[in-house]
């Protein structure tokens, strides 16, 4: 066991295997939550949409105290989409726990995530979690881990990983392959850990090498830098300096800094190598920055990440029913959010359209972009966004556009339906396995641009029970052209309020997504209907009165209850011609340009 004081290990898995879980067990085993009668769960996920949509977004980090040691855990997000994230992590750390499900084995996000872990070198403790599940495979499982290992060609010495066994919900742990005792806790993982994992490397005494690898803030002291300690000391109260990208380093006395300490924060006077660290009083720091000794300036090499592959546009709100449910409404108010967000987010870029009122926003995927609409949404903004497009390459003088492989984990009677929808979309199904009891696992490749809105169509025609997880596999030769939805969109002529009367009408040729009692406006997009063109309607007019009374007129109506779009389904659904209003209240789907006059005007300049 290295003599260091310090361990930095991330916590690396698929969505829903148990990480997060797992963090909470090791907080409450080193006596983080003692003071509390009870723990709060999932403490680490703590923005509202990672508990909303039981996922880790935000790389964070955490403080324990294991026999004199001190262990900062770093969880990572399982998403690929969150890569950013997922690279900045792991430059804080020295070993990884690679959390694996003793049912479902290891998936796509993580492959991913491991990939970038042996690339830098970093160990690994496997932990099959979940052992106690009835469909348990764990042995069967452990072996998919070597083919993994195998697969990503890691080195002998990475192969011979240590294997606990656990169930992260009851804090329950064992070394090897079984079930753990009822009375085992997670001692048996902590101390495989301070054995396998190495310490620090750095020398407290060399010259100050401190890489910052994310951003935070504070109310009271302004932007905040977070990250490593690599080599020397960082002592508050003693001028530092700051290397940027742009030159020469920023001197400046450090007045405030703190150190990770059970969930929170404290002072330090000094923070040695191999610790992790946060600094205020540095407003122009960005991710890649070192502080470094103002005396002997050696910065580190800055961080890369791998680059978007998906860009669509994000503009100021155009339509009649603009600003009146957000408070933030302007190019300039949403320019100076963007510009906020890669400034945390190195993995979103930003740049400039043939509008001043239009940005571009480049990411890793659709989930990444949807995740940062949805925060604007809530912070109070208004805008207009378009369908996600694929970043082109040109490689060796060929067109090439990004490949995705995913996994589609499908009831058994709808595998016809996943290789049929995938086929048009030039989906090449490569395995096919069984999965849980009456369930199989599809894997495929196909362009990037095939499987956006593929999501939505499978959950549609599964009944909601696909579970699909998708990641960025490369490049490939363009394609050509794909086929894109099958219905055409019902257009609002007309503003005004939906009547139940002419809805009633609509829904014999047409499924819609308003109800009674809602605003439209002409070029709103009100439903879907079975034809490819486009279907003007009128979904304002009101019933004729006359004093004449039939019985067979004065039936009940029966509305079908409308199909609600989610931000990510609304995204995924539009055509070119097409953008999704957001506002923190509501999310319509519009054409461009609103007036059939407009679109005339805008298909003969095309």
């Amino acid at each position: 066991m290295s003599g260091s004081p310090y361990r930095n290990i991330a916590l690396i898995a698929h969505v829903d295997h148990g990480k997060t879980t797992l963090v909470d067990g090791l907080l409450s085993a080193t006596g983080v939550f003692a003071a509390h009668e009870t723990p709060v769960d999932r403490v680490m996920d703590s923005n509202d949409q990672e508990r909303e949509r039981g996922i880790t977004i935000l790389a964070k980090a955490a403080s324990v105290q294991w026999k004199g040691v001190t262990i900062n855990l770093v969880d990572t997000p399982g998403h690929a989409d969150f890569a950013g994230e997922v690279e900045r992590a792991l430059t804080m750390v020295d070993g990884v726990l690679l959390l694996v499900d003793a049912a479902e084995g290891p998936m796509p996000q993580t492959r991913y995530v491991l990939s970038k872990a042996l690339g830098r070198n970093l160990p690994a403790v496997v932990v099959i979690n979940k052992v106690d599940r009835p469909d348990a495979r764990t042995e069967a499982v452990v072996d998919e881990v070597y083919e993994l290992f195998f697969d990503l060609e890691a080195p002998d010495h990475h192969i011979e990983f240590p294997i606990v066994s656990a169930i992260a919900r009851e804090g329950r742990s064992m070394v090897g392959v079984g079930v753990p005792p009822a009375d085992s806790g997670l001692g048996p993982l902590l101390d495989l850990i301070l054995e396998t994992i190495p310490g620090p490397a750095g020398d407290p005494d060399a010259p100050v090498q401190a890489l910052v690898t994310n951003l935070d803030a504070s109310d009271y002291l302004g932007r905040l830098a977070v990250g490593r300690v690599m080599s020397g000391t960082l002592e508050a109260s003693k001028m530092i300096g700051l290397a940027q990208a742009s030159g020469n380093p920023v001197k400046r006395k450090l007045s405030t800094l703190m150190g990770f300490d059970g969930l929170g924060r404290s002072e330090r006077q000094k923070i040695s190598a191999g610790d992790l660290f946060l600094v205020a009083g540095f407003p122009e720091v960005q991710i890649g920055d070192t502080f470094v000794d103002p005396e002997n300036p050696m910065p580190l090499e800055r961080l890369s990440v791998d680059e978007p592959v998906l860009r669509m546009t994000f503009g100021v709100n155009t339509s009649p029913l603009a600003g009146k449910e957000g408070s933030l409404l302007t190019s300039r108010q949403i320019r100076e959010r963007l510009e906020r967000e890669t400034l945390g987010n190195v993995s979103i870029k930003i740049g400039p359209t043939s509008s001043p009122e239009v940005i571009e926003v480049a990411g890793r995927g659709e989930l990444q972009l949807a995740v940062l609409i949805e925060s604007m949404r809530r912070e109070g903004f208004e805008l207009q966004v378009s369908r996600p497009e694929v970043i082109i390459r040109t490689i060796d003088g060929v067109k090439h556009e990004p490949l995705e492989r995913a996994i589609v984990d499908v009831p058994d009677e709808y595998v016809g339906t996943v290789t049929q929808a995938a086929a048009p979309r030039r989906g090449t199904v490569e395995d096919m396995r069984p999965g849980d009891r009456g369930r199989t696992i599809i894997t495929l490749t196909a362009p990037s641009r095939g499987l956006i809105g593929f999501r939505s169509l499978l959950l549609t025609a599964t009944r909601g029970t696909a579970l699909i997880h998708q990641r960025h596999e490369g490049w490939m030769p363009w394609a050509g052209e794909l086929p894109t939805r099958h219905g055409g969109p019902v257009l609002s002529d007309r503003s005004g309020v939906t009547t139940a009367f002419a809805l009633d009408n609509l829904q014999k040729r047409s499924e819609l997504f308003v109800g009674p009692g809602q605003d439209v406006y002409e070029g709103m997009i009100i439903g879907e209907n079975a034809r490819s063109e486009d279907l003007p309607a009128n979904p304002t007019k009101a019933k004729q009165l006359t004093n004449i009374r039939a019985a067979a007129s004065d039936d009940a109506i029966k509305l079908t209850p409308p199909r609600r779009l989610s931000l990510e389904l609304a995204i995924e659904w539009i055509a070119e011609d097409e953008l999704v209003e957001v506002t923190p209240s509501s999310i319509r789907v519009r054409k461009r340009y609103l007036t059939e006059g407009e679109r005339k005007l805008a298909a003969k300049r095309a």
